[in-house]
């Protein structure tokens, strides 16, 4: 890997970022001019600052959160099994905050406040990790920590299916179920921004974790040795991990494969280094989800979450091919 290359990698990803962020602005319903984008900023009451404030800024900056965030807990999921193919999706975590958001709206607790909604996709995410750990804790290898995942999705997915099968939901409570279970950015508003903003905070707090985690890929005994705090690193990897993505899962619903496949690929450019690696995935990770969400709206309104499968489930399978 040529130090010209890793040292382009980061302006790169901007450099996508900000074309599909500009895109985003730029394209949808109706068509806009640069100009039309800055006077819609600037102004209030127009169409324009009607259309691009309040429908297309939020959108796009919650696809950016939500893509910063996945991207993010996939990279220190992958380090703390110390294993490319852990990801939040495959080992249910996405899952776990998605069934927690849905029985929140099952129950009516959603419309009880704001916090609601997020603080039970947090809490099935955390419950979900925990599942994972336990059914996989002999020695976490990937087979095990595979068929953990593919257990407690399939459980997960269950309940999930059912509580949508009720005949006792109503039309607008099961609309709102569907859409967790396909994930989506239609209809985002700023309340969704600011319930998704803690994604900045949890990732300032993981900023310093770059070289600890290189010291973990090496094993923990050698971590251990060189002053690593082993069994606090883990704990702050995984409670960073979980909120990250149940702030995803709350606003967005379960998005699938991002925090696998963005990842993966930017250490295929960059290399395994974690200082590097870090914010190249938060910015790669809102790319990645910026720029499906435009494919769905180009291809007539299919959701970001199928876009993100529709990739991602192929790059699995290339990548267990790969491994085997």
């Amino acid at each position: 890997m040529t130090r010209r290359l890793k040292g382009s990698a980061l302006p790169v990803t901007c450099a996508l970022l900000a074309l599909f962020a500009a895109l985003a602005l730029l394209e949808g319903s109706s068509s806009f001019s640069p100009m039309q984008i800055f006077r819609g900023l600037a102004t209030t009451g127009s169409l324009e600052s009607t259309i691009v404030l309040h429908i297309r800024l939020p959108r796009l900056l919650v696809g950016m959160l939500v893509g910063a965030a996945l991207g993010g807990s996939g990279l220190l999921m992958q380090a703390y099994f110390r294993n490319s193919l852990a990801s939040p999706g495959l080992l249910g975590v996405s899952s776990g905050g998605a069934a927690g958001a849905v029985a929140a709206i099952a129950l009516g607790w959603a419309g009880l406040s704001l916090f609601v909604l997020p603080a039970a996709a947090i809490a099935g995410a955390f419950v979900a990790t925990l599942a994972v750990l336990f059914l996989a804790r002999r020695g976490a290898s990937a087979e095990r920590l595979l068929l953990a995942g593919i257990a407690l999705n399939a459980f997960l997915g269950a309940i999930v299916s059912y509580i949508l099968s009720s005949s006792t939901l109503s039309y607008e409570r099961n609309a709102q179920i569907l859409f967790w279970l396909l994930g989506g950015l239609e209809d985002r508003t700023w309340e969704h921004v600011w319930m998704v903003a803690p994604v900045v905070l949890a990732a300032a707090l993981a900023w310093p974790l770059g070289r600890p985690l290189d010291l973990l890929s090496l094993g923990e005994p050698e971590a251990a040795s060189l002053g690593v705090d082993v069994i606090t690193l883990r704990r702050r990897i995984l409670a960073l991990t979980t909120i990250l993505t149940a702030l995803a899962t709350a606003v967005a619903g379960s998005v699938g494969f991002v925090g696998l496949l963005v990842p993966h690929l930017l250490r295929l450019l960059v290399g395994p280094e974690h200082k590097r690696l870090l914010p190249l995935c938060l910015i790669g990770g809102a790319a990645f989800v910026v720029g499906c969400d435009l494919i769905g709206r180009f291809a007539g309104g299919i959701r970001v979450g199928i876009i993100t499968s529709v990739l991602g489930g192929p790059f699995f399978l290339w990548l267990l091919r790969r491994q085997t």
